[in-house]
């Protein structure tokens, strides 16, 4: 590169070199975070759907053993 183009040009092309690998590697962190964030969702939404699961259960398993205590003569 030294010998076939004028300093300035050279310079330039160190330049946007500098300021394309900067790019890159702020497109890549955004690709990174967007890629926990997605993580993040996904394991909330299946802990919350567990949680349902269980709310539910519990749910119906109460009144089920509700009902027997109060069947039961005092």
């Amino acid at each position: 590169m030294t010998g076939k183009y004028s300093i300035s040009r050279q310079k330039a092309e160190i330049a946007f070199s500098n300021i394309q690998t900067q790019v890159f590697a702020k497109d890549k962190a955004v690709e990174e975070l967007a890629s926990l964030t997605q993580s993040r969702e996904e394991k909330t939404l299946r802990l919350r759907e567990a949680r349902l699961a269980k709310e539910r259960d519990e749910r119906a398993s109460a009144p089920s053993a509700g009902l027997t205590k109060r069947a039961r003569p005092r």
